[in-house]
């Protein structure tokens, strides 16, 4: 299965949180605007400024903003900057993992083809794109359980 690291979706979050706030954000205030751990969004924040996704600064005043409108930053290139580059196996091209069969491997290169699709699609998706996005409809069911539990309600019900 396929699946981006949860800093990646924090990431998500806060550069979302980054765009509807006027000037520099700090991490503590942003961390409890998004219910993120302080340090985890500090980390998150880092990782976004080396990949100049934001801009920091230092000082009294000083905080985060956003390097460029949501509408210029794809899903790609916050998920490069939190988790590497896109690749699906080791044997993709560009990839900097190496892979013990690779000279033995009869599908090396086959990959390619997928990993540029899904490259694409993610570099065609920006985060205005996401943050628009309606949300789906869900309920509260109460059970016999202890908390309760978000059911997505489908078109069905």
């Amino acid at each position: 299965m396929l699946r981006l690291s949860k800093l990646t979706d924090y990431a998500v979050v806060v550069l979302v949180r980054l765009s509807g706030m006027e000037g520099v954000q700090t991490s503590p205030g942003i961390a409890a605007a998004t219910g993120i751990p302080e340090p985890t969004v500090a980390k998150v924040l880092k990782t976004l400024a080396a990949s100049d996704l934001v801009s920091s600064q230092r000082g009294a005043k000083g905080g985060y903003r956003l390097n460029r409108k949501l509408s210029a930053i794809p899903i790609a290139d916050v998920i490069a900057a939190v988790d590497g580059p896109i690749a699906l196996t080791a044997c993709v091209e560009g990839s900097t993992s190496e892979c013990e069969s690779q000279g033995l491997c009869p599908m090396r290169g086959r990959w390619d083809p997928v990993n540029d699709a899904i490259h694409s699609a993610l570099s065609s998706i920006t985060l205005a794109d996401m943050q628009a996005a309606p949300l789906p409809a869900f309920r509260i069911h109460s059970s016999s359980m202890t908390r309760p539990q978000a059911v997505l309600q489908t078109a069905a019900e």
